[in-house]
């Protein structure tokens, strides 16, 4: 699903990965993730697709936000467990986003 709520400025977390041969337990370790970061404050929602590389965009208020979720124990368990198990390689961006633009030809006849 498309975040399309969303009034700039605001702050993405751009998290793309390739995964491990090893990814047992991760499904359900990204659920719970996604379920306490809905909790967090400042946080805006979340965009995810995987195939051959996954992205997984979140959007928060501001920066302040980002280092609370961060620092969030059982998010900082679960980022340890990835870099060790699930992880070939990641990369972490952090954007503000200052303008959007949008289509919605979903609703459309």
């Amino acid at each position: 699903m498309i975040v399309d709520h969303l009034k700039p400025p605001y702050y993405a977390v751009i998290f793309t990965t390739v995964m491990s041969d090893d990814t047992g337990g991760y499904i359900e370790t990204a659920e719970k993730m996604e379920v306490l970061a809905k909790k967090q404050k400042g946080y805006l929602g979340i965009e995810s697709a995987r195939k051959e590389v996954g992205i997984t965009v979140s959007y928060w208020q501001n920066l302040d936000d980002i280092a609370v979720w961060k620092n969030n124990i059982e998010h900082a368990e679960a980022r340890i467990l990835g870099r060790k198990k699930w992880y070939k390689k990641y990369q972490l961006r952090i954007c503000k986003v200052e303008r959007e633009y949008g289509f919605d030809n979903l609703t459309s006849n």
